[in-house]
Parts: structure tokens; sequence; C-alpha cells
């Protein structure tokens, strides 16, 4: 594959982000220094990133997809009030693993889980608004 400066700007700004952020974010971003790089251009590299396992993408279920250069095992939590996408420290038990694996549905290459609910910082804000 040859080198990309484009597909270089897109992972250098994820890794630079704790954020999950989506390709509209990432394009606005990255459109700073590179003004000609256009949405689409954004969208097939990080398809391509996520191909080759340098990014992952995350599907919240809001229909919007996220991106994270953090591939090491970890989970997400997604808040349904403000729809803040998390990191999580907690990772699918090897007997997770082990039962999707033996279930006959193919090779496992990784694991995630997606938590999602309300956030504690949306449930204070939910209960003050409430009290208030």
């Amino acid at each position: 594959m040859n080198y990309s400066r484009q597909r270089e700007s897109i992972k250098e700004y994820l890794m630079s982000t704790k954020e999950h952020p989506t390709a509209d974010v990432i394009y606005q971003h990255v459109r700073e220094e590179n003004p000609k790089i256009s949405l689409g251009t954004v969208y097939r590299n990080l398809t391509l990133l996520v191909d080759l396992g340098e990014v992952r993408k995350i599907s919240t279920g809001d229909g919007i997809d996220h991106f994270d250069a953090d591939t090491s095992a970890h989970s997400h939590y997604f808040c349904r009030c403000c729809h803040r996408l998390m990191d999580v420290d907690v990772t699918p038990s090897v007997d997770q693993i082990l039962a999707a694996s033996s279930a006959g549905i193919g090779t496992v290459e990784q694991a995630s889980l997606l938590f999602t609910g309300i956030c504690k910082d949306c449930v204070i804000n939910n209960e003050t608004n409430n009290n208030g």
C-alpha cells in the first residue's frame, strides 16, 4: 500500500484524541491542515484503516459510526442522552470468547462490548433540572 499524507493526517488526529469522533468531526479537524481533502476521502481512508486493523469502528445504534485509534482490548459506554462515547476498562472474558468460537459461527478475531445507558453527568443534570 502506498503512503498517503491524507491517511496519515487522519490517523494522527485519531491518535491525538481520547474522544471517539465521527467521520464528520475527523473531516473538520483534518481539513484545517489540508483544506483540499474531501469528506469522501476521509470515509475511504477510515474504511481502509479499519480493514487494516489500525483503527476501530464503533457502531452505537444511533446510525452514526465513531472511530477509535486505540485497538487494544477495551469496551465502550454510549450515553443515550448526550451521545458521548467513552472508554470502559472492561473486556470480554476468555470464557465468552471461547463460547462464541465453539458456537460454530466461525473464528473470533476481535471481541468488544458496548454498554448503553445514561451517563452520570446526564443523570445529575436531569435530577438538578427536575428539582430546580
